[in-house]
């Protein structure tokens, strides 16, 4: 009893330090080792999983969850460094309460559907109707209103997104269909994703609709089938996202919005830095939309240091519906095209469709001046040829320019691919150091985010010093 008075207290706690206004980040490299936390009542693996849960799920053990799971309002579902969850049946993890999945770099945790197969390699003609990571192999992890908590540290999140029943819809006020891999919708809650992986997904596959977050040096391939923002913030979120790898994700890695804003909310301010985007944009059906990271429909924030190779769209600041742009701050951006289709679209023009506002920095990479008419205005069409295939960035592992028997839109997934910058990469030394993070949510190696990793000097999620993403091969 005293063990779980004391975890409550320190979750509370957690919760407090966010109302204040927690300001607090790491200047210096911490431990990402997570110690194991025990809770009173162990989860048995003996038998397959159903109905309400709480306590912990044991370090290193596999667990089946058979049908429909829910963590009530009040209680905490913890996981131990190593657990293996194997979900059958198209079931769900529905959190009222909290979700804490605390794995280690040497141990991760894996949330995943073990029937299904992941598909590595680069092919020319790959077909996303025939590849499991768009299947929907289970609900995914849903959290009600009433969610106070969701982190995951060091975790895997496989093949979710398989569309709410009615009956599951309504554990968490959604529509049937409904088809995200992570849901969020807490305003005063927090949400941390770091050192995390996430595999596949139908439609957006991380949706917060409101709450204070921080997603840090985590990787995404594979995600949305034909449309869907990966990691889609709506009216009210708040926070910060950096040093994420995203690969082959369907339309936009990151995106604001501040759509849908619930009364009193605040408004929707992401602040994204040190971010890599490979190839996205691809699968979107839908003409004009975006590619890598977007602001929209009232939302504001910054975006620096972020490196975008051969993705459909280069950084969007939309105009209709307009973003905040007063109040949106970028600059430092990188981004690489192997064909003159995406070069082209480096500024997102208005002849696309996608509402180009976004305004050329004296900072970005190519140097602007270099390809675009002295007369240019946000939305323009211009001629990038002058730049196709120019300042590759020199990844460890990474062909560039592309095989020419495979598309861009065939890269899809990190397989054998090494982001890390190689000596001598024009990204090295370009980045912008001087943005603070908005830090809304506690620095804490449970409770919060384990380090809030600061720009870096280089462009992208890898740094030469070692720090920012540590996922590479």
């Amino acid at each position: 009893m005293k063990k779980n008075i004391f975890q409550s207290a320190i979750i509370l706690s957690a919760i407090a330090m966010i109302g204040s206004g927690c300001k607090k980040w790491a200047t210096e490299n911490l431990s990402l080792a997570v110690p194991v936390v025990q809770v009173a009542q162990p989860i048995s693996d003996a038998a397959p999983l159903c109905g309400a849960i709480k306590g912990t799920m044991l370090a290193d053990k596999t667990y089946t969850i058979n049908c429909d799971v829910t963590v009530n309002a009040g209680d905490t579902l913890f996981i131990q460094p190593g657990a293996h969850v194997n979900v059958k049946n198209k079931a769900g993890l529905f959190v009222l309460g909290s979700l804490i999945s605390l794995g280690t770099q040497a141990d991760p945790i894996w949330i995943t559907v073990d029937s299904l197969q992941k598909l590595k390699n680069d092919a020319p003609n790959q077909d996303p109707s025939k590849d499991p990571a768009f299947s929907g192999g289970w609900a995914g992890i849903y959290c009600g209103s009433s969610c106070p908590m969701l982190i995951l540290k060091w975790t895997h999140v496989e093949f979710g997104g398989s569309g709410l029943s009615i009956t599951q819809g309504a554990l968490v006020n959604q529509s049937s269909g409904t088809a995200f891999s992570i849901l969020f919708q807490n305003s005063k809650g927090i949400f941390v994703m770091e050192d995390s992986w996430l595999y596949g997904g139908v439609d957006d596959p991380i949706r917060i609709s409101n709450g204070k977050i921080c997603f840090m040096r985590s990787t995404f391939e594979k995600a949305g089938i034909k449309g869907g923002d990966c990691l889609n913030c709506k009216g009210g979120t708040v926070g910060d996202m950096a040093y994420n790898l995203f690969v082959g994700v369907a339309t936009n890695g990151q995106k604001a919005s501040n759509k849908g804003q619930p009364v009193g909310a605040q408004q929707t301010n992401i602040n994204m830095w040190n971010n890599t985007f490979i190839s996205c944009g691809y699968r979107q059906i839908q003409t004009g939309r975006g590619a890598n990271i977007n602001f929209e429909e009232g939302a504001r924030g910054m975006a620096y240091n972020n490196l975008m190779v051969n993705c459909k769209f280069g950084l969007r600041i939309v105009n209709n519906p307009a973003a905040d742009t007063a109040n949106i701050r970028y600059g430092n951006n990188f981004e690489y095209a192997d064909s003159l289709v995406a070069a082209n679209q480096i500024y997102p023009t208005n002849a696309s469709l996608s509402g180009g506002w976004t305004k050329p920095q004296p900072t970005d990479i190519p140097d602007y001046t270099k390809f675009l008419p002295t007369s240019y205005q946000p939305g323009d069409t211009y001629d990038g040829s002058s730049v196709v295939q120019k300042n590759n960035p020199l990844f460890y592992n990474f062909p560039l320019p592309v095989p020419g028997n495979v598309p861009l839109y065939g890269i899809q997934a990190v397989a054998k691919y090494d982001f890390r910058l190689q000596a001598g990469s024009p990204a090295i030394g370009k980045g912008y150091t001087g943005l603070v993070p908005i830090g809304a949510v506690p620095i804490d190696p449970k409770y919060g985010v384990t380090e809030m990793t600061l720009p870096g000097i280089d462009i992208g999620a890898f740094q030469s010093n070692g720090k920012g993403n540590q996922h590479s091969n």
